[in-house]
């Protein structure tokens, strides 16, 4: 099933029966392992859904710009801010990161399994113009793999047991597939190697460049197989 990933897309889905439990997801763990050891400066959530990345970030001193297309997404992750007691450290906006510019540039520039509608690597290109020198480019997305379509949801807030984002239309999977479906669609994954050809080396240091496979428990309790993609790099001066 084909879905225009747009802005009414995710409304629905934040609306759905599924929001609940997309909501209590927590920061990603390529983020923890990866981000931990920098110094708190700026930092934008491209497609932050509901705010899990942002609210970790915050937490530990970075002063955090959000965004996200979906305005329920948005209402979800600033009550878990404040539960967090970091409200005064996120700033939320909503946005179609397709269109949208940022009015600075960022120490930290973010984006978890996001995809709007555009192409994912223009995509990546388009958040890594909004690092600052010096500053750092983190990108989760979908591994594309051989046996995509035969594994089970692999997702970030959306599709089934994953969690995938709005961040403009198509900011994510987080609407979870449509009957038959079990994966992210292939124009949202990519490789590795597909990202960082887009980051000249002349502007850019590849610190990481991994993909890798994780299991969590899916719907029912069920385990299931996430095929990741993480690049980190770091902006020269």
């Amino acid at each position: 099933m084909t879905h225009a990933f747009d802005k009414g897309y995710w409304e629905h889905i934040w609306q759905g029966d599924r929001a609940p439990a997309m909501a209590a997801a927590g920061a990603n763990p390529h983020l923890v392992r990866e981000v931990d050891d920098l110094t708190p400066g700026t930092a934008l959530e491209a497609g932050c859904g509901a705010g899990a990345e942002a609210i970790w970030l915050a937490a530990r001193g970075w002063r955090v710009t959000a965004a996200d297309v979906a305005a329920g997404a948005l209402a979800r992750a600033a009550d878990r801010a404040a539960a967090a007691g970091v409200a005064g450290r996120v700033r939320w906006v909503e946005a179609d990161l397709s269109t949208w510019q940022p009015p600075a540039r960022y120490d930290l520039v973010t984006t978890h399994y996001a995809h709007p509608a555009m192409p994912q690597l223009d995509f990546y290109e388009r958040v890594a113009s909004w690092v600052a020198p010096g500053g750092t480019l983190f990108i989760v997305g979908h591994l594309q793999h051989h046996d995509q379509h035969a594994t089970a949801g692999h997702g970030h807030d959306h599709w089934p047991g994953g969690h995938d984002r709005g961040g403009g239309p198509g900011h994510g999977h987080g609407g979870g597939p449509g009957a038959g479906e079990t994966g992210p669609p292939a124009a949202a994954s990519v490789t590795a190697a597909d990202i960082t050809a887009r980051l000249d080396p002349a502007g850019w240091e590849i610190v990481t460049a991994q993909e890798s496979r994780r299991t969590v428990t899916g719907p029912g309790g069920h385990p299931m197989t996430l095929h990741d993609v993480v690049v980190r790099a770091r902006r020269r001066r």
